[in-house]
């Protein structure tokens, strides 16, 4: 996080993870529909209500959150007591290990691997699982590599879940890039098992808005409300107000984010389909992608493409994975297009 929030900027920011922000001119709101101040203690029910029908689910199963980061801590803490053992995908999006670790549990790790498209194994899952194991961690879509985990193996990871007595926490932040595609929440698929996290920053370009919620079994809501009193205490109203806003026009907001990455992944995969030094799979959905780097030191061209081309993309070594690199699609058009250009330079003067 340190890095993404110091080193990631750039003319041409390719590190970034969500799509281009919304201009707050494109959200159908006056000034004077906002209020600085509401009755936000557990939850403010509007959004509740919004967010509880976004989720297909009951207001009483949804606790808002500041954006995914805080919603998966939350999840984390609710679960994880210091010496439990919590079993994270890998590779994965660090903060997950991180925040496993700062709360006291072990961390052990089940494999996602690369020449398997980074799909999941159930059977590596089973493997690791141990007697104190009392969460599973993924994300799905995949961050980094946009993997989707399909309706069977979630199935069966729950299952596989509930006989060692563990949960599944499931980051959902990047499922809604999918749009009309997208699968059902793995909540649907056992409440009782499954905890999902999400937000409108990545698919929506609303990272500003900090709109993020957990959605849980009401019983497991109620704790993780109670544990954010340590933490947010009440939140901003004025980002509530935006955020229902926001939730009640969503599908203009959606398409936009869908059109602006249905070209965009036209343009790179016609730029991997030149690059014979990454191997990727085929772009097919979302606005990441996990190249590997066949030959060289990834660190080393990161360096090249900022030193000399403003050009970012985000070293697979905060992933555990130092020869793949990750890179976002999300951005505008003519970012993306002055982007390839330093990376394809780049990659030439590296070999």
């Amino acid at each position: 996080m340190e890095w993404a929030k110091t080193r990631s900027q750039a003319r041409f920011n390719l590190a970034s993870s969500g799509v281009a922000e919304l201009p707050m001119a494109e959200l159908p709101v006056r000034l004077e529909d906002l209020e600085l101040t509401g009755p936000s203690f557990y939850g403010y029910p509007p959004l509740q209500e919004r967010l509880a029908k976004k989720a297909g689910v009951s207001a009483e199963c949804v606790v808002a959150a500041t954006g995914t980061s805080m919603a998966n801590y939350l999840a984390l803490s609710a679960f994880l007591e210091p010496g439990d053992a919590a079993l994270v995908e890998e590779p994965t999006y660090g903060p997950l290990v991180d925040a496993a670790s700062y709360l006291g549990a072990e961390v052990r790790r089940f494999p996602r691997r690369s020449e398997n498209g980074f799909a999941i194994d159930p059977a590596d899952v089973e493997r690791a699982l141990t007697p104190r194991t009392r969460l599973v961690v993924l994300s799905n879509l995949h961050n980094p590599s946009n993997a989707l985990v399909g309706e069977d193996e979630m199935r069966r990871i729950g299952e596989l879940a509930g006989r060692a007595g563990a949960r599944v926490l499931v980051d959902e932040v990047y499922l809604d890039a999918l749009f009309e595609r997208a699968p059902r929440s793995a909540f649907a698929l056992d409440p009782e098992r499954f905890v999902v996290t999400s937000s409108l920053t990545k698919a929506y370009g609303l990272g500003g808005l900090r709109c993020g919620w957990i959605v849980a079994d009401p019983s497991s809501a109620r704790r993780i409300w109670r544990l954010n009193d340590l933490f947010a205490s009440v939140p901003s109203h004025a980002a509530e107000k935006l955020s229902i806003v926001a939730l009640d026009h969503l599908a203009p907001i959606a398409a936009r984010a869908k059109a602006l990455l249905d070209g965009n992944r036209a343009t790179l995969q016609r730029f991997f389909d030149g690059r014979a030094e990454l191997e990727v799979p085929r772009l097919q959905a979302g606005m990441i992608a996990f190249p590997h780097l066949r030959r060289g030191s990834v660190d080393a061209l990161c360096a090249v493409l900022r030193d000399k081309y403003d050009t970012t993309v985000v070293p697979g070594r905060f992933f555990g994975r130092s020869d793949h690199f990750r890179i976002s699609y999300g951005c505008r058009p003519e970012t993306l297009a002055g982007g390839l250009k330093g990376l394809g330079t780049a990659l030439d003067e590296i070999a």
